[in-house]
């Protein structure tokens, strides 16, 4: 496998790592602060990436801000359950 391939790999791979924790905050109304930390360091890598699809590249910087809140929220449940219906929108703009 060439550095290229694997290049393409690991953002699919990425997007697919956030997708799921996005999911899983919406579908269970908890997490926790290494999963906020998480979504951070992979929007950091994916907006980095010039393979990224541009209207995903959108959408990142927001996704982004609701990580590093989640991260400094003194209640994070209280956090998740506030951005239900933007975690679903990603969830189904990131598929």
């Amino acid at each position: 496998m060439k550095d290229g391939d694997r290049h393409d790999a690991d953002h699919n791979d990425q997007l697919t790592v956030l997708r799921d924790i996005l999911s899983e905050h919406q579908l269970d109304c908890c997490g926790t602060v290494s999963e906020c930390e998480q979504i951070e360091r992979l929007v950091k890598s994916l907006l980095a990436n010039s393979e990224v699809n541009a209207h995903v590249k959108q959408i990142l910087p927001n996704i982004y801000a609701y990580g590093q809140g989640g991260k400094y929220s003194a209640d994070l449940s209280a956090h998740i359950s506030a951005h239900q219906s933007q975690l679903a929108d990603w969830v189904n703009e990131l598929s």
